[in-house]
This record gives structure tokens, C-alpha cells and sequence, in this order.
């Protein structure tokens, strides 16, 4: 087993973040707005047996994380586990997976930052403030603080992102032990506005029997508890960001597995719990959708039930955590991707971006990954690109799941080289579950053509992944071929 210290001799970033910022930034990863704001919809969608859902998909995401683990255990030197289908897929997969990625990213980050002035807005909107014609500057004021936070130093963002995920894991917690007081004393509460729902939610007692009472796996028909797995997919989309902090934490190989390991445990606490939690308080089948096809929050809806008038500005205070703390990770791990890329890149003007900082950490590329994001208030002030935006940013979600692939096929790849370490962070009956995670995320991908909102982003994955795939294979063999003819050139 090679030494870290050996490993990190190419390794200019600094290694501050602790096992304690590790282990906050996992549950960061796996608590996106969508538990907050979109339980709701899935809920709606298949009633109790969501809980299943999400437990199936939560194990499955545990299990590209074992597999990405592992990887990163063997070599914690490297920025990013896409390196490793660059390693055991080729450079022609590498480029495609290294430049999606960066885009899928950038898109996401878009998306957020507008997500983050509209929760703004409408947290204002509670207190009776209207600042909706300042999104703007909300978005540019955001941005730059994160951004500001990610230039620092490493151990800045890591302090940001524990107090984010404090912050969330705070409202569970307290929407959890709310949940549980309100069982014990069977409490009855009357019929109440809630804040985004267009009709008055009806009075109730809290009982399991809410949720055991004609419990069906499916009880809006099959094609619905299909659907319900892509909708969980995507909550859980960012699991894998942990995989690209590993080039800057302490003790790697130790902090690695514990943090991995831990995530059945959080998605048992944080998901299950909250949502058994949510569906002991109101009746599913009160989950109704608004004329245009929104869901009130399932979190407003069970502190509203327990007095609390404000409740939604609580709830959409933390969803503004919540996505700040999303773009948090997407301006770090955008800014170490495309550091990687102009690592890699041929090109002079490219590779300026392949700086790191005196703080040690990649700036150029930081500040580059966040003047690209900045563009989504240009973006949404045209109707016409916003459209189109809507779908590419869709696509890009879609094409994660490719990626997730790939990093599947590369780790079976490692399994199968001499490079294997047998006493590393193994993942237990690889051929087995390796195999079982890439029919899953197939599987996903399939289930995106039975709704008409996301067939559209699933075609235009499929287009990325032909033109730009047959382009970096075309690429790679042309880069080959000149480099063996060069060779030849130089020995004669």
C-alpha cells in the first residue's frame, strides 16, 4: 500500500478539511431542498410505500459510493473519482465524463442560484416584505459571498458547509421529535391555511394508522410507483460530491470509509424518519396538488399543525440553507473539475486555469466555474433561452446518471487490474453489487421516458452522449494516432 504522503507528491492542495467538516459535508450531500420542499409530490405519488422507495434507491447510492470509496481509497491524491474512468476507461471517456460532468454542474448551479432568490423572495413574502424585484442582486450577492467563502481556504468552506448542515439536520431533528410528542399524546389538531397550498388542509389525529390503513405498495397504479424512482433518484442527486473532497481531508484513508459507511445510517434518520414522521401526522392522501401542479411543504404543513404560525418562514429559512449550501458544493466541485480539465488539456490558454492559489486552493478555475453561473439572471430575463435552458439543465440531470455508470464500469475495471489493493476500502461481492448498481441506474434512466416532462430531457441525454461520446472517441484516436506517428518520426 503506497503512502498518502507518497501519493500527494503531485498534490498542491492543502488538506484542511477535518473528519468533522468530512463527515457534515456527507450529510450536506444526501439533504438536498427537494426532502423540504418536494416530499410533497412523491408522497402524493405512492403514498407509504415512498418510504420503501427511498430506502431502495438510498442503498443503491450507498453502493456507488463503496465503489467510488474504494477507488479513492487506493489513490486519495486524486481531485475527483471521474479521473479514475480517465484511468480504466481510457482518455476518450475520461474527456467526455470530465466535461459533461463540469457541465451538468454548472447547469445544477444555475438552477440553485435562482432557486436561492426565489426561497429569498418568498421568505420575505412571509413577514409581508416584497423584495421580488431585487432577484438579481440577491442571486450576484449570493453568488459572490460563496464564492468568496470557496477562494479563502478549504478549511472556510468546510467550517461553511458543517454549519449549513447543522442548520438542516437542526429542522429534522426538531420536525422528528415534534412528530413523535405529538404521537404519544395523540394530538387532534383543527383544519388549518397552509402557506402554498391553494385549499384549507383538514383537521386530523396523529396515529400510525395514518399510515398503515390501507397500506398499498401501489395505490395509484404501477406506472406512478415507477415514477416515485426517478423522483427519489434525483433527491439523492450530489450523494457522490464526497468524492471529490478526498484530495483535501486529513487521514483520508481513515475519514473516508467512516463517512461512506455512515450513509445508510443518514438515510435511515434524515429521509425514512421524516417522512414516517410527516405521513404519522397527515394523512397522505391529504397531499393534494395546487391548480398549477405545485405541493405545499409537508414540513410547513406539520409545524403549522403544532402552532406554530411561522411555520413557513422557519422552513423556507432552512431551505435557503439548503440551497446555499448546494451551491456551496457546486462552486468547490466545479472549480476542482475544471482545474482537472486544464490539467489534462493540450491547450496553453486552458491550462492557465491549472493554478492553484496561494491559499492553495484552484481560484482561476473557482472564479471561472462561477462567472458561467452568474450568466442564469441573463439566462432567465430572455423567455426563449430560459426555455431552452429548462431543458438542458433537466438533461444534464439526466446524464449524471451515465456518468454514475461509467464510474461503475471503471471501478470493475480496477477490480479486474493489477492496481487492485486487497487490503483497501473493498467493496464487499463486487461482481454482485457492481453489476446491481449499473442495472439500477439503467433502470432509471428507462423510467424517464414514461412521463412526458422528463422524456424530453431523457432524449436529449441520449443525443450529449452520441454526438459528444463519438466525438472524444474520434478525438482520442486521432490524439493516438499523431502521437504513435510522431514516434515513429523520432526513432527513424
Amino acid at each position: 500500500m503506497q503512502d498518502v504522503d507518497e501519493l500527494d507528491a503531485s498534490n498542491e492542495m492543502s488538506r484542511g478539511l477535518t473528519n468533522r467538516h468530512v463527515q457534515f459535508i456527507a450529510i450536506g450531500g444526501t439533504i438536498g431542498t427537494g426532502l423540504f420542499l418536494g416530499s410533497g409530490k412523491s408522497i402524493a405519488l405512492t403514498g407509504p410505500s415512498i418510504i420503501l422507495v427511498y430506502i431502495v434507491v438510498g442503498f443503491m447510492m450507498f453502493l456507488l459510493m463503496r465503489a467510488i470509496g474504494e477507488l479513492m481509497y487506493k489513490d486519495p491524491s486524486q481531485h475527483t473519482f471521474i479521473n479514475f474512468i480517465t484511468r480504466y476507461l481510457g482518455h476518450g471517456w475520461g474527456h467526455f465524463a470530465g466535461w459533461t460532468y463540469w457541465i451538468a454542474l454548472v447547469l445544477l448551479g444555475m438552477t440553485e442560484i435562482t432557486a436561492v432568490s426565489t426561497y429569498f423572495v418568498t421568505f420575505f413574502s412571509t413577514f409581508g416584505i416584497d423584495v421580488s424585484g431585487y432577484k438579481w442582486l440577491i442571486e450576484l450577492c449570493f453568488l459572490l459571498a460563496l464564492i468568496s467563502i470557496n477562494l479563502i481556504a478549504v478549511k472556510v468552506f468546510g467550517e461553511a458547509e458543517f454549519w449549513f448542515a447543522m442548520i438542516k439536520i437542526t429542522l429534522i431533528v426538531g420536525m422528528i421529535v415534534t412528530a413523535v410528542v405529538m404521537l404519544v399524546i395523540h394530538y387532534h389538531y383543527p383544519e388549518v391555511r397552509v402557506t402554498g397550498s391553494d385549499v384549507v388542509s383538514p383537521a386530523g389525529t396523529v396515529s400510525i394508522h395514518n399510515i398503515i390503513d390501507g397500506f398499498q405498495l401501489a395505490p395509484n397504479g404501477w406506472m406512478a410507483f415507477l415514477m416515485s424512482f426517478q423522483m427519489v433518484f434525483f433527491a439523492y442527486q450530489m450523494i457522490e460530491f464526497i468524492g471529490v473532497t478526498v484530495s483535501e481531508t486529513e487521514n483520508p484513508r481513515k475519514v473516508l470509509p467512516k463517512a461512506i459507511n455512515e450513509i445508510i445510517v443518514r438515510v435511515l434518520i434524515f429521509y425514512v424518519g421524516a417522512l414516517a414522521a410527516i405521513m404519522v401526522i397527515v394523512p397522505w392522501r391529504n397531499f393534494q396538488p395546487n391548480a398549477d401542479g405545485s405541493f405545499a411543504s409537508p414540513f410547513i404543513m406539520v409545524f403549522k399543525y403544532a402552532g406554530l404560525d411561522w411555520a413557513a418562514a422557519l422552513v423556507f429559512f432552512v431551505v435557503i440553507t439548503a440551497a446555499s449550501s448546494a451551491l456551496n458544493s457546486l462552486l468547490y466541485s466545479t472549480g476542482r473539475h475544471l482545474y482537472q480539465l486544464a490539467l489534462d488539456s493540450p491547450s496553453v490558454t486552458m491550462r492557465k486555469l491549472g493554478v492553484i492559489s496561494k491559499n492553495q486552493v484552484p481560484s482561476r478555475a473557482i472564479i471561472a466555474s462561477g462567472a458561467v453561473i452568474l450568466l442564469s439572471p441573463v439566462i432567465n430575463a430572455f423567455p426563449q433561452i430560459h426555455s431552452a435552458f429548462v431543458l438542458f439543465a433537466s438533461a444534464s440531470s439526466s446524464v449524471v446518471i451515465g456518468i454514475y455508470v461509467l464510474t461503475m464500469l471503471a471501478h470493475r475495471k480496477y477490480r479486474q487490474s493489477a492496481d487492485f489493493m486487497p487490503d483497501g476500502f473493498v467493496m464487499p461481492a463486487w461482481k454482485v453489487t457492481n453489476t446491481l448498481a449499473i442495472a439500477f441506474f439503467v433502470f432509471v434512466f428507462i423510467t424517464l421516458f414514461l412521463a412526458s416532462d422528463t422524456r424530453g430531457s431523457a432524449i436529449a441525454a441520449i443525443v450529449w452522449f452520441v454526438v459528444f461520446g463519438t466525438f472524444c472517441m474520434l478525438r482520442e484516436r486521432f490524439v493516438n494516432r499523431d502521437l504513435k506517428h510522431a514516434l515513429r518520426s523520432s526513432t527513424k
